[in-house]
């Protein structure tokens, strides 16, 4: 499948400071990517290149495989910032009826979009409160609502889980997933490496304002083995072609006499390509 969005090369400087220097993204209709990378790393500035609000000093921008149009592009795009700023007098449903005049839409039509995206995000009882009342994890989810008011075929999410609660957290994973199977391209930026590993298809992995190819891993599946008395830095990890290969390890160990305090699946893969990375703690 041809990708809708692809930049090649992107770069873009403030001043003396290099923010992106090299990056390369590839996004494909139906599939979450994951953006991954340490604070400073140039991700937010390479999320606002990708939604045509920032231009880059170099590089190229293809949309559906032509050079992608600022204004085009952000008519098809849903942008959500790490902090969403609301206009603290306006209820949930005025800053979203807002938004859709912006992007076009009818007072009808956007106040209908509005309602819908309430309900689909459990705001709905906050539909005509002041917003300055929402919780950190409310406004959240109302700014998922103002980046999906146009319907975007490409939806840019910085840190969208940010102060949410486990629900909402679970629910968000579920509404992406909804999202990219009705053919949306999600590009997601978060330091919540587990979460984002059960989401994303693909991981674009970034550092010093450079886009990396995540190493590729080692076979099988790996597992954390650790015996009584062990320190847990000291736990070892094997790798197994499946599950049943991984039980009949542990039967030996038991058979054997060895007390085996933990036999754990790791099931994410993305903290050790962060780690890969050997990126400079911030």
């Amino acid at each position: 499948m041809n990708p809708v969005l692809a930049a090649h090369g992107l770069a873009r400087s403030f001043g003396g400071h290099h923010a992106v220097v090299h990056a390369d993204v590839t996004l494909h209709p139906g599939r979450i990517t994951g953006l991954v990378g340490p604070n400073g790393a140039g991700k937010t500035t390479l999320l606002l290149m990708l939604s045509g609000l920032l231009q880059p000093d170099r590089g190229a921008l293809l949309s559906n495989g032509s050079p992608a149009d600022s204004a085009a592009l952000r008519a098809r795009t849903g942008w959500m910032p790490d902090v969403f700023g609301t206009w603290e007098s306006l209820t949930p449903r005025e800053i979203l009826v807002a938004f859709g005049r912006l992007h076009g839409a009818d007072r009808t039509d956007a106040d209908n979009r509005a309602r819908e995206l309430l309900a689909e995000l459990n705001l709905v009882e906050f539909t005509d409160s002041p917003a300055s009342g929402l919780s950190r994890g409310q406004k959240q989810r109302l700014g998922l609502g103002r980046a999906l008011v146009n319907r975007p075929q490409i939806l840019l999410l910085d840190e969208p889980a940010s102060g949410m609660d486990p629900r909402s957290r679970i629910e968000l994973r579920a509404h992406l997933r909804m999202l990219a199977n009705a053919g949306a391209a999600i590009l997601v930026s978060s330091h919540i490496l587990n979460e984002l590993d059960e989401m994303i298809d693909d991981v674009v992995m970034m550092t010093g304002g450079t886009t990396r190819v995540p190493a590729p891993t080692a076979p099988g599946l790996p597992w954390r083995i650790r015996l009584v008395g062990q320190p847990a830095d000291q736990a070892r990890t094997s790798r197994f072609d499946d599950d049943a290969a991984a039980s009949a390890h542990l039967a030996e160990l038991v058979a054997s006499g060895t007390r085996v305090a933990e036999f754990t699946r790791i099931t994410s893969g993305l903290e050790q390509a962060y780690l890969d990375l050997d990126a400079d703690r911030t």
